[in-house]
């Protein structure tokens, strides 16, 4: 594997550790979504760190960051901003919004009504928002994280196929783990003095300039094997035939299985990919993804477990 990926995968683990504790799946699948240049939707209910290791993964890779939250009347001009009359030049100039940046944060996303997240495709799939006829090119880093609260409905717009489809893994963060003692170690670090909300007098030590962009493309020359590719595929056209869904995996979300399997082989130290990458990958990228038939639903089928059997009917490359 290419230095500067180990380099920046060790260092941000280890200074992701200072500040969250545990989370181990969730904080990997963040660095993953930007080694490979996605976007993440982030599911997890209030209080478990999932902003904080946003603001922090930014800090540590030197990126701008802004926050967005979320609300019933939230309009499209509060996120990508607005074409303002310059009164002495009689000329209208953009006031950019929050979406002018490196790393942006989407905290509820289901809490904004649909014609604002309608605001939000472009950004995510082009990288550039378009205001009065006028295209503007967003930052080549920018990272959009959606958060969203699993257990709130009442006042929430469920989020349509074709947005989801664009967010590249969901990420779910739980409760801290009792046996390994997580919530103490979280309740002593406060003790001794943490704050989530100084996070900037902690000192962490960020990256150098261009070391994601470097680590993106190194990430992106992981090999995959042609019988790799055929796997990959296989996977994705069988969930579109499984009994329990009515809709499957897109050819946007075989990508992403692809690039998130390279991300995984890149954890691990190497270059190119292994079945049990794809494996690894498949839950995270599928599970927003796939949308199972009202009988699934009723029977509390759920997308991991159909994701799971549809791994263990593929035939695996040898």
């Amino acid at each position: 594997m290419s230095t500067i990926v180990t380099e920046v995968i060790a260092h941000v683990r280890g200074e992701l550790a200072r500040t969250v504790v545990g989370q181990r799946e969730p904080l990997d699948l963040l660095l993953v979504t930007m080694l490979c240049g996605g976007h993440a939707l982030i599911e997890g209910v209030p209080g478990l760190a999932k902003t904080l290791a946003v603001r922090t993964v930014a800090r540590l890779l030197r990126l701008d960051f802004h926050r967005v939250q979320c609300t019933s009347d939230l309009m499209p001009a509060d996120i990508v901003g607005a074409s303002v009359l310059n009164m002495s030049s009689g000329q209208f100039t953009l006031r950019p919004g929050p979406i002018f940046t490196d790393l942006l944060l989407v905290d509820e996303i289901n809490r904004m009504p649909p014609r604002t997240q309608s605001a939000l495709l472009e950004a995510m799939e082009e990288r550039q928002v378009t205001l009065d006829g006028t295209t503007h090119a967003l930052s080549p880093s920018f990272t959009a994280f959606a958060t969203q609260n699993p257990v709130e409905f009442e006042g929430t717009y469920p989020l349509p196929e074709a947005e989801l489809d664009r967010f590249l893994v969901m990420i779910r963060f739980g409760y801290p783990d009792a046996a390994a003692r997580e919530e103490e170690a979280i309740l002593q670090r406060y003790q001794d003095g943490f704050d989530a909300r100084e996070l900037e007098r902690v000192e962490l030590v960020p990256l150098p300039d261009g070391a994601l962009a470097e680590a993106r493309r190194a990430v992106a020359a992981v090999r995959v094997e042609p019988a790799l590719l055929t796997y990959i595929a296989n996977i994705a056209r069988r969930t579109r035939d499984w009994a329990a869904v009515s809709l499957g995996a897109s050819p946007r979300a075989t990508i992403g299985l692809m690039q998130v399997a390279k991300a995984m082989a890149a954890l691990d130290d190497r270059d190119f990919v292994l079945p049990d990458d794809v494996k690894r990958a498949a839950v995270p990228v599928f599970r927003h993804r796939l949308v199972l038939k009202p009988e699934a639903d009723l029977e509390g089928v759920t997308p991991e477990q159909v994701t799971q059997q549809v791994l263990a009917s593929v035939e695996v490359p040898a």
